[in-house]
């Protein structure tokens, strides 16, 4: 088939976000009221806040906002985490970043499937943080091989959607129809399953040794266990959560409220409740949450640092794990740390804090040639020829994440794992290497000071 009868990996992400969208509203209705709050407070938020709105303007990301999700699935075998990055590489979604989430008491590691260019990201942001259950952490033998078995035995994937995977593999693409047939395919993978694939009993021994692992491994697939929108204002969406019905977690997780925002802000609605039938017996499981983001500034390798320095620091003066008790406490803890974080892009700029995109504005397009201009990046901005903005972060913290499934997962869903961090085994699991996301924004920075240089006539170093 011509290549030209292809439909592109990013219209396939959009097709299949949009799908999954509707899919997870019709499942779980709180999901729908959620995200009619998002729309509100963002909105909202453009009108009160003009300089969010044109920030937002310049980058592109006002289209992509309404239609902005994460998913987080987690997979049971080496074989699953391998397939579903076949899977996700139809759509154009490639493995960023490791993360060891043992340290802070959940027996998984992790990357997250999305796009890595910018320009394919302005179509579709979609990205799905995917964790692969760490069985050689249950230090019970007997249950680690029964969880073994049960894995053994099921198949995540529809037969349809493995030939389409291969096909697309071995064709380069696929056309409008078979990608269509891949989106609602692909769903299945992804669907909740009310009927669990253990006895009641084993349910339980399951979860009493973490409830992730009861989740992951008593079901017919790793049913996405979260969408989640992006809010232009977390704490506005915090607030009014609960006059919506929605009970929020204590603790916004992440960097602290900014006027220009870093890294990533989440929160979440407690997890439901949600009747299951076992093999033997009916019974009840929680799993599946709300979650929303407020997204900032990407940071650099000295603001990442800068960044974990400061939390580790917050942390230690809470002396304990942030939740409702100490919730007010670490919020006035996190503030005052951060204050050595500075709140100002120039700055953030000029320190190498972060990572930021350039635009030639339209007095520099218009004295394009002139012999007299600046010949420097920081002459070209002081001249009002060339304008900045961060770059977006894309990705996840592993402590904010860590947070989010202990919150709810349940007070006593801490463990104790250590720090068992192991990249290579990881990709040796997943069949490929992960990009550094590090990398990928310098890249994206670098570009975007090419196509500042290419339309104002002038050579950047």
């Amino acid at each position: 088939m011509p290549a030209h009868d292809f439909v592109s990996p990013d219209s396939i992400r959009a097709q299949f976000s949009a799908a999954m969208s509707l899919m997870y509203k019709q499942e779980v209705p709180l999901y729908g009221t959620l995200l009619a709050l998002v729309s509100e407070i963002n909105q909202q938020v453009m009108a009160q806040q003009p300089e969010v709105a044109q920030a937002l303007r310049w980058t592109g990301e006002v289209e992509r906002l309404d239609q902005e999700r994460h998913g987080a699935i987690r997979v049971g075998t080496a074989e699953e985490l391998a397939t579903i990055a076949r899977l996700f590489a139809v759509m154009g979604m490639e493995p960023v970043g490791y993360y060891d989430l043992s340290s802070a008491g959940v027996p998984v590691h992790s990357t997250a499937f999305r796009a890595v260019h910018e320009q394919a990201l302005h179509i579709s942001p979609f990205r799905v943080f995917t964790s692969l259950l760490r069985l050689e952490l249950i230090d019970n033998p007997p249950l680690r091989a029964l969880a073994q078995d049960i894995l053994a035995k099921r198949q995540i994937f529809t037969p349809r959607v493995l030939e389409l995977i291969a096909q697309r593999e071995r064709d380069g693409g696929l056309n409008a129809a078979d990608a269509e047939t891949f989106v609602q395919e692909a769903l299945h993978t992804f669907r909740w399953h009310q009927q669990a694939t253990v006895t009641a009993e084993q349910y339980q021994q399951l979860h009493d040794q973490h409830r992730l692992i009861a989740d992951v491994v008593a079901f017919k697939g790793p049913h996405i266990n979260h969408l989640t929108p992006r809010t232009l204002d977390i704490d506005a969406i915090q607030v009014g959560m609960p006059a919506k019905g929605i009970p929020p977690k204590a603790v916004v997780e992440g960097p602290p409220t900014r006027r220009h925002p870093i890294l990533l802000r989440q929160t979440s609605f407690k997890a439901l409740q949600e009747k299951v039938a076992f093999s033997d017996a009916q019974g009840s499981h929680t799993a599946r949450f709300g979650e929303i983001e407020q997204r900032g500034a990407a940071l650099t390798p000295k603001g990442r640092a800068l960044y974990d320095r400061l939390l580790d620091a917050t942390r230690a003066a809470l002396n304990g794990v942030p939740a409702e008790t100490n919730a007010e406490h670490y919020k006035t803890l996190l503030a005052q740390h951060f204050a050595e974080f500075p709140d100002d892009l120039t700055l953030m700029r000029e320190q190498g804090l972060a990572y930021f995109r350039y635009f030639a504005t339209e007095k520099g397009l218009a004295e394009r040639g002139r012999q007299d201009r600046p010949s420097t990046l920081q002459g070209l901005i002081d001249a009002g020829h060339v304008h900045f903005e961060a770059l977006v972060y894309e990705d996840f913290l592993p402590v904010s994440a860590a947070g989010i499934f202990q919150s709810n997962l349940g007070d006593d869903a801490q463990a104790d794992y250590g720090s068992n961090a192991n990249r290579d085994a990881f990709e040796a699991a997943l069949g490929l290497k992960v990009q550094d996301e590090l990398a990928l924004y310098a890249q994206s920075e670098r570009r975007s000071l090419q196509a500042c240089a290419q339309a104002l006539g002038v050579t950047l170093a």
